[in-house]
């Protein structure tokens, strides 16, 4: 598994605004929902891609089918797909997302080929991670819940 430092994590979520969260679902109970309805209420400007949901709206968003549907920057493509979907993903986000920052692949997937070209590209990649968990981990947020988070503050 790749090991990512904290403060590369906490950097990139400090300086990510824009998010599109590829694979959303609408059901409730799915992880893409509530991770997504999580970075939503973070205040994360989210951006829903789902080509199953185009169309439809979630957390007040309209869904697109595709990245080449946004016509805006976006800093951070959050992948909620499977490891062998990452190539085109990422192929379609550096060809048309503009202000492109960071490809996050979640938890369980990871791309060796796709990364590198990411790299290469000069994006930041995290793979086989989640970003809700980061932050919550990285910013405090997670001893809220009885977690140790390694996180040393003098709050109480």
């Amino acid at each position: 598994m790749p090991q990512y430092s904290d403060a590369e994590l906490k950097r990139i979520l400090a300086s990510t605004r824009v998010i599109a969260v590829v694979g959303v679902s609408l059901n409730p109970v799915r992880p893409s929902y509530f991770v997504a309805r999580y970075l939503t209420l973070k205040g994360f400007d989210l951006i829903p891609v789902n080509p199953g949901h185009a169309g439809e709206t979630v957390f007040g968003r309209t869904v697109v089918a595709r990245l080449t549907d946004i016509d805006r920057p976006v800093d951070m493509v959050d992948i909620f797909r499977r490891s062998d979907a990452v190539p085109e993903i990422v192929d379609e986000a550096m060809a048309h997302l503009q202000g492109l920052k960071t490809i996050w692949m979640q938890i369980g997937v990871e791309h060796a080929g796709a990364t590198a070209r990411a790299e290469a590209a000069g994006l930041a990649v995290i793979q086989n991670r989640c970003p809700k968990i980061e932050y919550q981990r990285l910013f405090g947020e997670l001893r809220m819940g009885g977690f140790a988070t390694g996180v040393i503050s003098s709050k109480l």
